[in-house]
């Protein structure tokens, strides 16, 4: 049955996700010009991707394998990473650009709140929220309060972890795939992720759209939770510890130039991606991320 319930759950994200895609390429929200960035090329892509592959995470995870309340975590960690991301992405106050965690929290202190910083204030908030509602009880009530403070920061920090890795096409997908597969085996399962992932993957290695914080940031919570809610407690531990620690070096160091001069990590980065002298396709369907701004 789990099994069955987890390709459900790849076959609805999927879905979803072309889904609502296509539903908002006539007539985006405030205009098509407001979802366009400019991309690591210099080209124009769409972030109509992020709220799509946020959707169909969350459709994917309301009909998959798991208990109820670890589906329902699942869910609100993701739509809630998602919503704060898009915020970011279409609010953000361009002419003071914030960046980094430091810069937001920065301003913070200095009482000023920037869309970062509600993202920051957002994701973790409902981090824990989420959290809360899908870690079971384990030993006392203080094991059990820490247990969710464990997770819920780490539910937090995988979202903001992935955002910064979407800075090339596809970049954001794989790498949260990657980061599901040690717990694809529990309860819950990734199918969801697979799904929403492989609907958008064509259009994001295309170069055509991209994740934006919203996608990006929905990516990271539903991979958080999946850990948050599907790991022993020392692996937990240690997963945010990890989280934590590449955080705060991506303050001093450029994930892409470390991909870049590790050759293992360069040849999957570039796996699927148009070369570096050729043009973008025609999209045949609405779909997908392609990456190239920080988050």
């Amino acid at each position: 049955m789990g099994v069955l319930r987890a390709g459900l759950a790849a076959v609805v994200a999927a879905t979803a996700t072309v889904a609502v895609r296509r539903s908002l390429d006539p007539s985006p929200p405030g205009g098509a010009e407001r979802w366009t960035r400019t991309n690591h090329r210099g080209e124009p892509v769409s972030m109509l991707e992020g709220p799509a592959v946020a959707a169909g995470l969350v459709a994917g995870t309301l009909v998959g394998p798991g208990p109820a309340r670890a589906r329902a975590a699942t869910a609100l960690a993701t739509a809630a990473a998602g919503a704060f991301g898009v915020v970011d992405d279409l609010a953000e106050d361009t002419t003071t650009r914030t960046k980094g965690l430091r810069g937001h929290l920065g301003a913070l202190a200095e009482g000023r709140l920037t869309t970062g910083g509600l993202k920051v204030l957002g994701i973790g908030a409902s981090g824990l929220l989420a959290a809360a509602v899908g870690t079971p009880r384990r030993g006392s009530a203080t094991a059990h309060a820490a247990d969710v403070l464990v997770n819920g920061a780490l539910v937090a920090g995988t979202a903001n972890l992935v955002n910064l890795l979407d800075l090339r096409p596809g970049r954001a997908l794989k790498a949260s795939a990657l980061l599901t597969l040690p717990v694809a085996a529990s309860p819950a399962g990734s199918g969801a992720l697979l799904g929403a992932a492989s609907a958008a993957a064509a259009d994001d290695l295309g170069e055509r759209d991209m994740l934006g914080d919203g996608g990006a940031n929905a990516l990271g919570a539903y991979v958080g939770t999946r850990w948050a809610l599907g790991a022993p407690r020392a692996v937990r531990v240690a997963a945010l510890g990890g989280v934590v620690a590449l955080t705060l070096a991506s303050e001093k160091v450029s994930f892409s130039a470390v991909i870049e001069r590790t050759a293992w990590l360069r040849r999957l980065d570039t796996l699927g991606r148009r070369p570096a002298d050729t043009a973008p396709q025609a999209a045949d369907a609405a779909g997908p991320d392609g990456g190239g701004l920080p988050g």
